[in-house]
Formats: C-alpha cells, sequence, structure tokens
C-alpha cells in the first residue's frame, strides 16, 4: 500500500513540473485523492463490500469531480492531471505508467454486462476531453489527441487523433521516419521543425513527396555513375539549400518588388 503511494506521489513529479512539494501534491492534486481513493474502494469491491465500495467513490466524486468506478483495473503510478471530469467506467483496465488529463471518458458503448469499457496498456497518454468507448484496446505507448473519439483498437506506439479517431503516427515505423528526416536535412527542407501541429494529412502527403523525392535522387545518382562509366561528363552541382528561400511577401509590400517573394542566396 504504502509502496504504491510513494509511486504515485513520485510519478507526479516526473510527468507535472508544477509539482514543488510532496506536502503540495498530497493536499492539492484532486487527481493522487482521486487515484488513492480508488485503491481503498478497489480492495472493498474484491472484499465483496460492493455497496461500500460505491458508497466511498461517489464521496471520492464529490471532493474531486473524478468518477472511478470501483471495479476498474488500475495498475502503478497512474497519474490524473487537473482531475475535473474523468469518467472511468466499471470494466475499465489501465496499465502501469498511464497519464489521463482533465475531462477523459473510458466509457462503453452497450448496455449488455460483461466487458464493455477500454483497455489500456503501459504508458498510455490520453489528452483532454478525449473520449475512449467500447471494449477495445490500446496498445502500449498510445497516444490520444485531445477531444478524440476512439472507437476501435490503437496499435502499440501510435498517436490518434480526430472524430472519429484515426491513426495519425506510429513510432514503430522507425526505419521509414529515419530515412525521411535524413532526406530533409540533405536537401535543406525542415519538414520535422515544421509539421508537427499540423493536420495529419499535410504530415502524410509531405512524407510521400519525401520518399518520392528519395527514390528520384538515387535513380538520378545510378543514371549520373553509368553516365560516368560510358566516359561522358557529368557535373557535380550542389543541391540548393531550400531554408536559403524566404519569402518577404507578395508583390507592392515593403519595400521591394514582386522579386522579393524568392530570393535565391548563393
Amino acid at each position: 500500500m504504502f509502496d504504491h503511494l510513494r509511486e504515485d506521489i513520485r510519478c507526479v513529479f516526473d510527468r507535472d513540473p508544477a509539482a514543488r512539494t510532496t506536502f503540495e501534491v498530497l493536499t492539492t492534486y484532486a487527481g493522487v485523492h482521486a487515484v488513492l481513493a480508488h485503491r481503498v474502494c478497489h480492495g472493498l469491491w474484491n472484499a465483496n463490500f460492493k455497496w461500500l465500495a460505491r458508497f466511498l467513490s461517489t464521496i471520492a466524486r464529490w471532493f474531486t469531480g473524478v468518477e472511478i468506478h470501483p471495479g476498474a483495473k488500475i495498475g502503478r503510478r497512474f497519474f490524473i492531471d487537473h482531475g475535473m471530469g474523468v469518467v472511468i467506467g466499471e470494466t475499465a483496465e489501465i496499465g502501469d505508467d498511464c497519464t489521463l488529463y482533465h475531462g477523459v471518458t473510458l466509457g462503453g458503448t452497450s448496455w449488455s454486462k460483461g466487458k464493455r469499457h477500454p483497455t489500456l496498456g503501459n504508458d498510455v497518454v490520453v489528452g483532454a476531453g478525449a473520449k475512449v468507448l467500447g471494449p477495445i484496446t490500446v496498445g502500449d505507448g498510445g497516444r490520444i489527441g485531445s477531444n478524440a473519439v476512439v472507437v476501435k483498437d490503437v496499435p502499440p506506439g501510435a498517436t490518434v487523433v480526430g472524430i472519429p479517431g484515426r491513426v495519425a503516427r506510429t513510432r514503430d515505423k522507425a526505419e521509414p521516419e529515419q530515412r525521411r528526416r535524413a532526406f530533409a536535412e540533405k536537401i535543406g527542407f525542415d519538414a520535422y521543425g515544421t509539421t508537427q501541429d499540423m493536420p495529419d494529412p499535410v504530415v502524410n502527403a509531405i512524407n510521400a513527396m519525401l520518399d518520392h523525392i528519395h527514390v528520384l535522387d538515387g535513380r538520378i545518382e545510378q543514371l549520373s555513375a553509368e553516365l560516368r562509366r560510358m566516359g561522358g561528363k557529368v557535373e557535380d552541382t550542389a543541391l540548393p539549400d531550400l531554408a536559403a528561400y524566404e519569402i518577404d511577401g507578395p508583390a507592392g509590400e515593403g519595400s521591394g518588388d514582386g522579386n522579393q517573394a524568392k530570393r535565391k542566396v548563393d
């Protein structure tokens, strides 16, 4: 019990830079209070004191704004940041090292008995206002974007956004990501510095362009090598740095003319 308490407090310092002291966390963090109350209520629920468990969980909801059914299974180092409006259903299961923000619902989509709430793997983060509904599984390391509505299984390491939730990124595809990043740096294009907050169709389009250019670049290098082998002369020209191009504004604005829209730096 005390080991769980120490872990619950320690994880707050790891995930909330606003936390300053243990006393502050114990006395002012509603999410911590809700988790501690649930651990007591869950023990009573498993001991078949179901009414008492429900009664105490209702009191905890009044004080914290967090509703956790005492039947829900919650792993270690679980952190609810801010807390208000979080709802976790009876058959929900949450792994270790998970984080939920305010307004999150782990709810059901059926009135039938049995498993009807989500299962979260380890190290899952669910953003503010997100709804994860039904007996689905969110894989280890999954990320649910704010206000997303997720009704289908989420692969491990995936990021889900939108309504309905769709996979915007999968972190287990390390090799394509590294290749795209390296090629973007080669041609002087900072795609990954400017697309983190863009809608995922834009990210997908840029990634497809980078893959296409990467293939074309490889074919051109093969053709150049073949021409050299046949005695032809191929001039080695450095790739222009796209960062050297900047848009100052449309024609007529500022002190220059329309040629200022594209300025090439030698």
